[in-house]
């Protein structure tokens, strides 16, 4: 399951055009290029659009296409051979495999080969009759909450609860492709981990990787990002989707700045030693000051390494008496008070 890694996912989704030689192709270029899983979708188109007349206009290769919403998705369907064989390419690629189903049918075959997450998309965060579904399972499950209003998400979170199951996850996003810099808002992050004490990711749908990187900094444990193995290829998700060189580009991102946040315990990091030993100070004599004499506030003075007497013990050597002379410049050491 997840780690304390952010985990990185590789959103297929209907990228893969239906064709399976395109999807597993997609699976060993996200795994390479260091994804922790792979998503797609196992809709059933008639559980979302019926009515032929609905359109969708989108991008694709360099042009405006206008087309059925239902002829889009239907010549995307995934059937459960489909998905056996997706799992199958996820698992020889060392990813993990994951899907997002519409209906309790596709929750069913999900658990029949395997699926050990279930992912609810930001449209069907008000089909609590779904999310009931998936919490039932008893498997972690991540909710989506782009387009979202807070009580729709309370609604959703005490849904999935009413189950018994408190394996969830809550994922910022912004229904918005590619989302602006303004409309990110991953101060979120830190609102819906307060506001439903849950674990929670971020929905990327940003261009570059700047984005999970503030998401990671801001304690997002889980980054998902659209991807495909050409922006040039037909389809409405492509052209605003992370190709594998960029899905690299994300992944090494993400890890540098994991370790970049580090540990909240605050003390000098082990590549801090030797700075510390040389550019701290050290208690030094003032002037040379001959055997016999006590020592005076003006006497003592601070000099680089900072291996001797640190200066915030000063106040121990004013009014000690010299059983040795030092020099101008000479660390303060206890051989010089000895008797």
């Amino acid at each position: 399951m997840i780690n304390k890694k952010v985990f990185i996912v590789a959103e297929v989704g209907i990228n893969h055009n239906g064709d399976m030689s395109l999807a597993r192709d997609s699976i060993f270029a996200a795994a390479e290029a260091g994804a922790d899983s792979v998503k797609f979708q196992n809709y059933k188109t008639e559980d979302f659009v019926t009515d032929l007349n609905l359109s969708f206009e989108y991008q694709s290769q360099g042009k405006t296409v206008k087309e059925s919403q239902y002829n889009m998705f239907k010549r995307c369907e995934l059937n459960r051979e489909q998905l056996i064989y997706l799992k199958e390419q996820c698992d020889l690629a060392g990813v993990m495999f994951q899907s997002t189903p519409t209906s309790v049918e596709g929750i069913a075959d999900l658990q029949s080969i395997g699926c050990q997450i279930l992912k609810n998309g930001s449209d069907y965060l008000t089909n609590l009759r779904l999310i009931r579904a998936m919490g039932e399972t008893g498997l972690k499950t991540i909710l989506s909450t782009g387009m979202s209003t807070l009580s729709e998400i309370d609604n959703a979170v005490r849904a999935f609860r009413e189950t018994g199951n408190e394996n969830l996850m809550l994922l910022h996003c912004t229904s918005s492709y590619p989302t602006p810099a303004e409309d990110v808002n991953l101060a979120r992050i830190s609102t819906l981990r307060e506001a439903f004490s849950v674990e929670v990711g971020f929905s990327d749908h940003t261009n570059g990787t700047t984005a999970a990187v503030g998401a990671t900094i801001l304690g997002a444990q889980w980054v998902e990002k659209h991807f495909t193995l050409s922006k040039d290829l037909p389809g409405p998700d492509h052209w605003f989707s992370m190709d594998a060189l960029e899905l690299r580009e994300l992944v090494s991102s993400v890890r540098v700045a994991e370790k970049m946040l580090g540990a909240s315990a605050v003390g000098p990091t082990p590549s801090e030693s030797l700075g510390r030993r040389d550019f701290r100070l050290s208690c030094v004599a003032a002037r040379d000051i001959p055997k016999g004499e006590s020592i005076m506030p003006s006497d003592i003075t601070f000099q680089r390494p900072g291996d001797g007497i640190a200066p915030v013990h000063e106040g121990m050597l004013v009014g000690l008496k010299l059983t040795r002379g030092i020099k101008k410049g000479q660390k303060f050491e206890k051989r010089h008070f000895d008797g």
